[in-house]
């Protein structure tokens, strides 16, 4: 297990952290997917302002905004990201399959009331 963040360091190093594009998308998808959930807005809007710093060199979200505003499990699994992020391509792997394994897709109501009609 790598060490979890302690520190309010910028995250701007982050998008050189990863093996190559095809593994940062991986773990944007998984961001997008199975954390950001618009029934929580508040907790959505700084976890995507994190899907944004993963592929931006400036800066987007520190860990303090995230420790504030992202909650229990998603919390831990995003501050794990950022240590295996800085420790491993190897570590980068092993969060998106624990994460994928751990977070369910979360069902966008906005598009889905949408399609359905009443959007």
């Amino acid at each position: 297990m790598t060490a979890v963040p302690t520190s309010d360091a910028p995250l701007t190093d982050l998008p050189h952290g990863f093996r190559d594009d095809e593994q940062r998308r991986r773990v944007r998808r998984v961001v997008h997917d199975r954390l950001a959930d618009d029934r929580e807005p508040q907790e959505c809007r700084y976890l995507m302002r994190f899907w944004w710093q993963l592929g931006m060199t400036y800066q987007e979200v520190s860990v303090e905004e995230l420790r504030r505003n992202v909650g229990g499990r998603k919390l831990a699994a995003v501050l794990e990201l950022i240590s295996a992020i800085r420790s491993s391509h190897e570590g980068i792997d092993a969060w998106w399959a624990a994460a994928e394994r751990a977070f369910p897709v979360v069902e966008d109501r906005g598009f889905n009331a949408v399609a359905d009609g009443e959007g």
